[in-house]
């Protein structure tokens, strides 16, 4: 880790020296851009810190993308891709409302602020304490006349890496060599050798299958998607409006039966239109809606093809056998064959077993077809008042929103049949002599079934008086009280989601040179008591910039401000259901009296507290950001140091044993507030933009580093200070620490006993008995690592921007470090009959002790081996180059006498190189169980503006 921070550095103030030599020139001034903050614009000169943005409109001239997040980690710092700060599930907002980030798409975006400080996100209430994405949707600007662009793009996924599973023939002969570990006698081994010589011949593959899930038989070298928008502006000072209609369909992996046909597609319709209704009052409303489906072939109980294909072992079945291979004299094989409804292509018909009814590839020929519709309908609508006649500064702006989103699947669901073949062999020739359909029918019983309906709805809504007035062009003042609360119902879920707060914020500025911001929220909970709802959030900021200081005159820094925050912030995030501050009684067990037939009784479940109050995030942060080269090359950096404190505990440990009872199992233990978590981290920008002539240069840079720790627990159940969660990361992985494999039967009786689970036998991992007690068991699990799981403790970014004429060369890399990884998933941890992989060719033998990468086989379920371990770890460091665009602009000149007004083409690969120690194993995705492939994506289009 050390390493890695000092080769982040070394490249940083490299490229800080290399561009510092390049000549200055005119940059547009900062101070008049604005971003948007909590409930308003600000000056980006003004916002003191904790805030990062982007702007996408100008972002995707250049790069090309599907989703609005994609990838921002690579332009800003302090945000992970995962979450900020070391927080996850930021609480995303898109125009004000709580909206899901996948719903937008990035041509409709103006741009995105990210809210990594406390104080950024004070205002918002309890729900944004993980931090805020807020994203804004582009507006209608005033223009001679109706601007319309229309933007087209296909391009085809290709998979980076596929798992590797074992063909019938050596899954056999290592299944045999599973069975004699686990003690079976050589003359009943499952697989005779004549059984694997048959199906490694390959002679016949419907007689002795072996079915590779990933073979080009089933799976596609490339899918296309597709996709088309057209935005449309206008308007003049009384009204302005922005469109975006937009279609895009994508195919999926699958190249056979019904799933030839799966696709998933989107339509959607964007209007935002402002408009002033007098001088004093002006107004805005926002709609959209979005037609999302996705096609797919029916699969048995609804597991999916890539679930099946990490399950369903290679000899088991052969899908599709030839009509043909039927002995002509088998005339009741023939009828059956003739009933059935699904000959596939003419000649195939599919096959099957006592075992296995019904299979995956039965199911995507024959078991019909599912469409998932999705509908989503956004609406908002807000007012803006100058209230300058009432008092100078002052105005009042208000918002209502309502969205309604419906899920549901329509299905066409058909049986079908399956036959076992009987086969015989005649001069040499496999024939099939019978059939067995094992009670399998074909029925199509042509009903469009309706499953997996849901609803949801969002009502959102705040209101705020806003004052910003300057006195002798040196005092600017502003102050905000503001209201916001939301709610959300979700199907099936009883308690609404809802976040209610009001708000006031105080901010003073001398000449833009000495800042003091103040803030104020109180937060109210439907998740806590009557008497501890209303939380108080305070926050304080300030600022100082430098370089307006007389002796900074004629310095080397255009500007250099200096900031620092503290911020209480109330949160019920971490309180996980409602009424957890009650005690609860159910029925349960019986009581007797004097031998009679006994009665039922009321237990107590938990006791109650009304103390139980808010989780709180106490952070103190501080800011720097510089600009030089006349504002060229700026820098950002951000400390951070927050505590999480009151974290919900069962205080099982902290009230008196005879409250709680195993048998019968009754506690009138309360939860209370008592953990404590911190995190603390820095941040780090750099950019640099340079015009010389027909060359533009754009480059930015950004390292964003954190750590957690659990600094208060409950660890009285742990006998050893080694295995206290308190002081050790809130992302720490515990576990086993492996001494190797046991070499022989000397060896496991020379060693502690492992009571994990399981005989132990020779070629099992081994484990380290940390408290001497002679015994492996859970007591001996230690901390192993950081799982990153709020983000990788280490995060960087890279961007570069080419520019020559109307040639656009853009560039993106990331990099993750510092985490790790568990290789748990079954195409690792392998018992039973499980399919086996190309893993298991290094598997432990009295032969290949020496070398062996994996324990030694067993038919039993492996549980001694399949422990969470060091064995099993890995490093998820990685640097990925994420996108590469070549774009072309066509000059204006030469549309001087056409209705076209620009022409712009490009080609875009994205997830183009993985360079990582395990970069095979991250290509292949195989610890997401039942996934489908990662796929690069190599995409042309064009954009086109009338």
């Amino acid at each position: 880790m050390k390493n890695n921070k000092k080769t982040i550095y070394s490249a940083l103030t490299v490229v800080t020296a290399l561009l510092a030599q390049l000549p200055a020139s005119a940059q547009e001034s900062a101070d008049s851009a604005m971003v948007n903050v909590a409930f308003k614009k600000a000056y980006q000169s003004d916002v003191l810190g904790g805030v990062s943005t982007v702007n996408v409109r100008e972002l995707t001239e250049k790069n090309y993308n599907t989703y609005s997040l994609d990838n921002m980690q690579g332009y800003v710092s302090g945000y992970n891709g995962n979450g900020m700060w070391g927080y996850s599930n930021a609480l995303v907002l898109i125009d004000g409302v709580p909206r899901d980030a996948n719903n937008v798409r990035p041509d409709e975006i103006e741009d995105i602020s990210f809210l990594k400080g406390a104080q950024a996100t004070v205002l918002y209430g309890s729900k944004a304490a993980n931090g805020v994405v807020l994203i804004t949707t582009k507006r209608g600007k005033v223009n001679d006349g109706l601007s319309v662009k229309v933007n087209a793009n296909t391009g085809w996924n290709v998979a980076k890496a596929f798992p590797e599973y074992l063909g019938s023939a050596e899954y056999m002969t290592l299944y045999n060599e599973a069975f004699l570990n686990d003690g079976g006698a050589e003359n009943n081994l499952p697989y005779s050798a004549e059984t694997i010589y048959n199906y490694a011949s390959g002679k016949n593959p419907y007689r002795y299958p072996s079915v590779d899930f990933y073979s080009s038989d089933y799976i596609k070298k490339a899918f296309n998607r597709s996709e088309v928008s057209a935005e449309i502006e206008g308007g003049n000072q009384k009204a302005r409006f922005y469109a975006n209609v937009s279609y895009y369909r994508s195919g999926d992996n699958l190249n056979f039966g019904e799933a030839k046909k799966n696709y998933t597609d989107r339509f959607n319709v964007r209007g935002n239109v402002d408009f002033a209704l007098s001088s004093t009052i002006n107004a805005y409303v926002n709609a959209n809606a979005t037609f999302y489906g996705a096609k797919s072939a029916n699969t048995n109980n609804n597991s999916s093809y890539w679930e099946q294909a990490r399950t369903f072992r290679p000899n088991r079945v052969a899908p599709l056998i030839p009509v043909d291979m039927i002995d002509p004299n088998a005339k009741s094989a023939l009828t059956m064959i003739g009933a059935t409804s699904n000959i596939i292509d003419g000649k195939y018909f599919l096959g099957g077993s006592s075992a296995d009814l019904t299979n995956v590839f039965g199911d995507i020929y024959a078991s019909g077809t599912n469409v998932y519709h999705s509908r989503q309908f956004q609406f908002d609508a807000g007012l803006n008042f100058d209230l300058s006649s009432v008092l100078k500064g002052l105005s009042f702006h208000t918002m209502v929103a309502i969205d309604y989103a419906t899920a549901y699947s329509t299905s066409f669901n058909n049986s079908y049949a399956t036959f076992q073949p009987t086969w015989a062999n005649f001069n040499g020739k496999d024939v099939i002599v019978g059939l067995n359909n094992n009670g399998t029918v074909d029925k199509k019983s042509g009903v469009q079934n309706i499953s997996g309906s849901t609803d949801n709805q969002t009502i959102a809504f705040n209101a705020h008086f806003d004052y910003n007035r300057t006195f002798n062009d040196v005092h600017n003042v502003s102050a905000m009280l503001v209201a916001n609360g939301y709610q959300q119902s979700k199907s099936a879920e009883y308690h609404k989601v809802s976040n209610a707060n009001m708000g006031l914020q105080l901010s003073y500025n001398y000449d833009h040179k000495y800042y003091a911001d103040f803030a104020l929220a109180t937060p109210w909970s439907a998740k806590l008591p009557s008497a501890k709802r209303l939380g108080v959030s305070p926050s304080a900021t300030l600022g100082w910039r430098l370089s307006k200081e007389k002796f900074m005159e004629n310095s080397f820094f255009d500007d250099l401000t200096l900031s620092a925050s503290y911020t209480d912030m109330k949160t019920d995030l971490g309180i996980d259901d409602y009424y957890m501050y009650l005690g609860t009684y159910q029925s349960g067990g019986w009581w007797d009296w004097n031998g009679g037939s006994g009665h039922s009784a009321m237990q107590s479940k938990r006791g109650s507290n009304n103390e139980l109050s808010y989780l709180h995030r106490k952070e103190i942060s501080a800011t720097v950001h510089a600009e030089v080269l006349n504002k060229a090359l700026s820098f950002d950096a951000s400390y951070f140091l927050s505590k999480w404190t009151n974290g919900i505990l069962e205080a099982r440990n902290q009230v008196p044993s005879y409250l709680f009872s195993y048998y019968p199992e009754s506690s009138f233990v309360p939860y209370i507030n008592f953990n404590e978590d911190k995190r603390s981290g820095f941040d780090f920008a750099v950019n640099y933009k340079k015009q010389l002539g027909d060359f533009g240069f754009g480059v930015g840079a950004n390292v964003t580093y954190y750590t957690t720790e659990a600094t208060k627990r409950d660890d009285s159940q742990y006998a050893d200070t080694y295995q206290y969660r308190q002081g050790q990361p809130l992302d720490a992985i515990w576990g086993y620490e492996c001494l190797g494999f046991f070499q022989d039967e000397n060896d496991i009786k020379n060693s502690p006993t492992q009571i994990i689970g399981g005989t132990i036998r020779p070629g099992d991992l081994k484990y380290k008995d940390q408290n001497g007690d002679n015994v492996i068991d859970s007591k001996d699990q230690v901390y192993l690592g950081k799982g990153g799981w709020y983000g990788t403790p280490t995060t960087i970014g890279m961007n570069l921007t080419l520019k020559y004429k109307g040639f656009t060369l853009f560039m993106l890399g990331t990099g993750n470090f510092g985490a790790k990884a568990v290789k748990n998933s079954t195409y690792f941890w392998v018992g039973g009959d499980g399919k086996y992989t190309a893993e298991m060719r290094g598997r432990w033998t009295k032969e290949t002790a020496a070398t062996a990468t994996f324990p030694r086989l067993t038919t039993e379920a492996g549980t001694n081996n399949y422990q969470t371990s060091d064995f099993w770890m890995y490093s998820t460091d990685r640097i990925d180059l994420q996108k590469v665009q070549l774009s072309y602009d066509f000059p204006k000149a030469m549309f001087m006498k056409s209705f076209v007004h620009g022409l712009q083409l490009f080609v875009n690969g994205n997830s183009l190189l993985t360079i990582a120690k395990e970069r095979k194993l991250l290509d292949m995705n195989v610890n997401n169980s039942g996934s489908a492939p990662v796929n690069r994506f190599y995409s042309i289009g064009a954009k086109v503006s009338f």
